[in-house]
């Protein structure tokens, strides 16, 4: 096995490890703003003031991360975050924590991610050897869903137990063992590869990933119905997933970790076949059919279910087929993207495919509480039709939102995978 590789099984448990804290963290914020506020706009804004810095700063950040060490911009990104942690935990012990208050701090955490996020993508680059890049995409959805799977258990259950606190202490815990791990043990190789020339300016280095995605149609078709694709899963499944759960279940934090439990099992599942190489070798209809499943199933049953057992069932087919979106992604980047340009490259799709994200999560938010829930409140021949298919009460109006998406987002992704473009990314 190569040397940076097992070096990077070892960062990988370590981040896993910080992942889980960070989860758990943001599991419980979620349920602590919920209680206060009993509003879905609450939870929308509280990732829409992430994501808003998140893709502006990405637009230069990836001149910034070819210029600097991954190393060091990783280790700057994971204190920020841990003191933002440890902010909203004194804020809480002293009665003062506020829900604006935590949209401040994640639009910091979102700032800081714009670096590490394109940071962390090249260190893989370089660690990893490229036959290994679709195995360690699977490792990471395996880790990542893992994550959800106990983060949400473990959260409710600490919420009820010991409160906010102690999930809090046990974040900063997980911090200082990543951190460690990155600092003392782990070696990123800093080489420009194939390039002795002068870096980029930062604004330089922003023009030239446009460039290049402008060049090469195929890739910048992937991103950019990947930005539509994470449009349609902010406005639901990742954005009112929670309270539509709680306001469907009489706010019962228990049946919404199970369903996150399920979802994570399912993407666990998912991560293990792509990290054994039980994938397509096309990439694109990897891509693309896996992603028209999600919402044609996912969405479709999320909405019209009524009980735990059928969002289990709506977690698990939605969340299956992400671990190859988006291992499909990973393998046509790094195998068309030169090792030099990657990092602005990578910042740029960033800032371009999540640039809809928080759109899709203010516009969920909004829909939610202010079109569909009020519209399903009316009594008439289209709610009446509605109702059969959703149910009636709190939460059905968000549940039609399901099934929107659903519709929707399988259309686009059954379309696009027919394009020309995005077909002859095949080609080696």
């Amino acid at each position: 096995m190569n040397h940076n590789f097992k070096k990077y099984i070892i960062f990988w448990l370590s981040q896993s490890v910080s992942q889980l804290g960070s989860a758990m963290t943001s599991f419980a914020l979620i349920l602590w703003a919920y209680t206060q506020s009993h509003s879905a706009m609450t939870v929308s804004l509280m990732s829409f003031c992430n994501y808003v810095p998140y893709v502006l700063v990405s637009l230069v950040a990836g001149a910034f991360v070819d210029r600097h060490g991954k190393k060091q911009i990783m280790l700057v990104s994971d204190s920020v975050a841990a003191m933002s942690s440890a902010v909203i935990l004194a804020l809480h012990l002293s009665d003062g924590l506020q829900i604006w208050n935590i949209y401040l701090i994640n639009a910091v955490i979102g700032f800081m991610n714009a670096f590490q996020g394109p940071a962390s993508a090249v260190a893989v680059g370089r660690m990893v050897p490229e036959e290994k890049l679709a195995n360690v995409s699977g490792m990471n959805s395996f880790s990542g869903n893992l994550v959800a799977v106990l983060s949400p258990v473990l959260a409710s259950s600490l919420f009820a137990l010991g409160g906010l606190q102690v999930i809090l202490l046990i974040d900063l815990g997980s911090f200082v063992i990543a951190f460690l791990v990155l600092l003392l043990l782990i070696r990123i190789p800093e080489r420009m590869d194939g390039g002795g020339g002068k870096k980029p300016s930062v604004l330089k280095g922003c023009i030239e990933g446009f460039a290049f995605l402008k060049k090469n149609k195929g890739i910048l078709m992937v991103v950019l119905t990947m930005a539509l694709i994470n449009f349609f899963s902010r406005l639901t499944y990742e954005n009112i997933l929670s309270p539509m759960i709680l306001a469907r279940s009489g706010n019962d934090s228990v049946a919404l970790g199970i369903v996150n439990a399920a979802m994570g099992i399912a993407g666990i599942l998912g991560g293990i076949l792509v990290s054994l190489g039980k994938f397509s070798r096309n990439h694109v209809k990897m891509i693309y059919i896996s992603a028209g499943m999600s919402f044609l199933l996912g969405d479709l049953l999320m909405g019209a279910g009524r009980d735990v057992v059928w969002w289990m069932v709506a977690g698990v087919a939605a969340s299956l087929p992400i671990p190859f979106i988006n291992a499909g992604q990973n393998v046509i980047l790094y195998q068309k993207v030169p090792g030099e340009m990657q990092g602005r490259v990578f910042a740029v799709r960033n800032a371009l495919q999540y640039s809809t994200i928080p759109v899709g999560i203010l516009l969920g938010g909004i829909l939610a509480d202010y079109v569909f829930e009020p519209f399903m409140r009316q009594k008439n021949a289209v709610t009446g039709l509605l109702c059969l298919i959703v149910g009636e009460g709190a939460g059905s109006g968000m549940a039609v939102m399901f099934l929107c998406t659903g519709i929707l987002g399988a259309l686009i992704s059954f379309l696009f995978y027919r394009n020309k473009e995005l077909r002859s990314l095949n080609e080696v």
